[in-house]
């Protein structure tokens, strides 16, 4: 039985060095020393994340259960951890909130102070060391004396590292036969790196398949028969909530298919709801007949993993597009032009932007499909727009962000007097801006709560974001999607910010008007 204490003292030695071989090193020794039924949490663990996921746990919840005292001693096994987070996330209903916070007070009072603060980065996704998948891959193929090509292989089919190390552990080459592709096992799906802009994008694909960048819900559809189910990117069956296009994929001709593609609510006239109007379908665990017949969800296929026997996911993409053409009628397809010109790659861009779509994927022809990979061979160039926001508060950051306020509360200018929250991030920020605006939030201090500092409205910075998006959350009832931190604007001051009406009208001009858009 391995104790959370052997991890934790393997972690800090990881977070240590900046050596990637010694990292490597240090993570496969230890990986040999787990039983089988500990391989999955150990990876897991180093990597960062629980199996369970976060599962609502939130720093609220992490204060209402933090300051007990340490355990003088280490007693804490992997699969005690393992087990007292499953109950705490499988927790619903009256009461709940209660039963999880003893839970997880239980859970902390039986940690050393070492082992307390591992858990605490862990449920709030800030154990940042350094073991990444791609770290955890290699490291895994050293302990288990596999070809760590191979081993990368299964991970992707399999849905990542943490999926296959058990197996790999325990039966070294020999278990990956079991991580083939296969029906009804959802395959980790390729992603893709972000791109400038077009002319950027063809400079590093010349000759390429320019696709519509749809904002929709990724998903991917097995077929077998009459047997058809739907995955999301995480793996999870929603095809309970997409029977419209179960019904489609299950009346297409060929018997057997993987398919990979983007779930969308269209209007009559093709232009998309917003996406959390998609994302409405996906919430519920029935489906709802209203929703489903005021607002279908079609779906627009761009990759074929799998025809009958046949695994095309090694097949360059120029392959894999024929498939598609072959299998699919036209209006289940992505549109898609193949150029190597900028010129009508750039007008393409601007069609697609126009009818209201986030953008343009750029691809490369002779690439195959790199399952879980985020691949330099697949760009997105998406739409962004700026704003000059205000600064009106900051939270205290986590994990390597401690004692720096990170997290920006942003608002437009109200020209009636104030301002309006957006939204909040942390993203673009370094580390010479963090130290500089904390000390800059700081001398500006309204109210100096535990967690947020308000202060005064003076500090400009310019925001990069995709899209704006309905929202009951905040006052103007809109948010920001994809906020980052370009930098702050010390040339302006807080009444040069834009205001509302500059937001409404981004809002407005994101997609062709449409009756009952608009947020309340």
């Amino acid at each position: 039985m391995t104790l959370l204490a052997e991890l934790v003292a393997v972690s800090g030695r990881v977070a240590a060095t900046s050596a990637r071989r010694e990292k490597i090193a240090a993570i496969a020794q230890f990986l040999r020393s787990l039983a089988p039924e500990e391989a999955a949490l150990g990876v897991a663990y180093l990597a960062g994340e629980a199996p369970q996921g976060r599962g609502g746990i939130g720093l609220a919840l992490l204060r209402a259960a933090g300051g007990v005292p340490g355990a003088a001693g280490a007693s804490l096994a992997l699969v005690d951890v393992d087990a007292a987070l499953a109950d705490l996330v499988a927790r619903r209903g009256a009461g709940s909130q209660a039963a999880r916070t003893e839970l997880l007070r239980d859970l902390l009072a039986r940690a050393t102070a070492d082992e307390q603060a591992f858990l605490g980065r862990l449920v709030l996704g800030e154990l940042r060391q350094g073991a990444l998948e791609g770290l955890m891959v290699e490291a895994v193929a050293i302990a288990a004396e596999v070809p760590v090509d191979d081993l990368r292989r299964a991970a992707m089919v399999a849905g990542g590292i943490a999926a296959v190390a058990p197996a790999m552990l325990r039966s070294g080459g020999a278990g990956l036969t079991a991580f083939a592709i296969r029906l009804f096992q959802p395959l980790a799906p390729m992603l893709a790196q972000p791109g400038a802009d077009m002319t950027d994008a063809l400079a590093r694909i010349p000759s390429a398949a320019i696709e519509w960048k749809v904002d929709g819900a990724r998903v991917q559809a097995h077929k077998s028969g009459h047997d058809v189910r739907l995955y999301t990117r995480t793996g999870n069956d929603v095809t309970h909530a997409a029977p419209e296009i179960a019904e489609v994929v299950r009346a297409l001709a060929e018997p057997v298919l993987i398919l990979d593609g983007e779930a969308i609510a269209l209007r009559a006239d093709g232009t998309p709801y917003p996406f959390q109007d998609t994302m409405r379908h996906f919430g519920r665990q029935q489906h709802d007949d209203a929703l489903r017949a005021a607002m279908p969800l079609s779906v627009l296929f761009f990759d074929c993993l799998r025809r009958g026997d046949a695994d095309l996911i090694g097949q360059p993409a120029s392959a894999r597009y024929a498939a598609l053409a072959d299998i699919l009628p036209a209006s289940l397809i992505v549109p898609r032009l193949l150029t190597g010109e900028a010129a009508a790659a750039q007008a393409f861009y601007d069609d697609a932007v126009a009818r209201g779509h986030e953008g343009a994927m750029v691809k490369a022809l002779d690439a195959p499909y790199d399952p879980g990979a985020r691949s330099a061979h697949w760009l997105k160039v998406k739409r962004t727009h700026t704003l000059d926001l205000v600064v009106l508060a900051a939270e205290w950051g986590h994990g390597r962000r401690r004692g720096w306020l990170s997290n920006l509360h942003l608002g437009a200018r109200d020209p009636a007097g104030g301002f309006v929250m957006l939204g909040k991030t942390f993203k673009g920020l370094t580390d010479a801006t963090l130290a500089w605006q904390t000390d800059a939030l700081l001398e500006r201090a309204t109210d100096r709560g535990e967690w947020v500092v308000q202060v005064r409205p003076e500090l400009v910075v310019e925001i990069a974001f995709n899209d704006l998006q309905a929202s009951p959350r905040y006052p103007g009832g809109l948010a920001l999607r994809f906020a980052r931190v370009k930098g702050y604007r010390h040339d302006k001051r807080a009444g040069d910010a834009d205001t509302m009406a500059t937001v409404r009208a981004i809002y407005a001009a994101q997609a062709p008007p449409h009756e009952g858009d608009a947020p309340a």
